[in-house]
């Protein structure tokens, strides 16, 4: 596998609209080679009998199932507010408009 290049790194940084200097190109360039590098390394250990994954550990379902249960009523949620009006709360008008 060839080197990623100064001109590459000047290439994506241009497209990223990403100021560097010279010597953060260098600096990228062999960073980003040894990250391909790494990469290249894990898709040649993948082996055939082993199947793909998303998680080390299998995962299962933490929640409880669903169930109806009685919730409040209109009259019972509206019970504590200091004010009122046709089955609502009633708040302070914040944006002067007309109703």
């Amino acid at each position: 596998m060839s080197a990623i290049t100064r001109d590459e790194v000047a290439h994506l940084a241009r497209l990223s609209r990403l100021a560097l200097a010279d010597d953060e190109l260098d600096h990228f360039a062999a960073q980003l080679d040894q990250i391909v590098g790494a990469v290249a390394r894990v898709s040649e250990v993948a082996a055939e009998d082993i199947p793909p994954s998303s998680h080390a550990l299998p995962l299962t379902n933490v929640f409880r199932p669903d169930e109806v249960r009685p919730g409040l009523t209109p009259e019972g949620a509206l019970s504590g507010a200091p004010a009122v009006e046709e089955d609502r709360f009633r708040v302070p008008r914040i944006l002067g408009e007309e109703a």
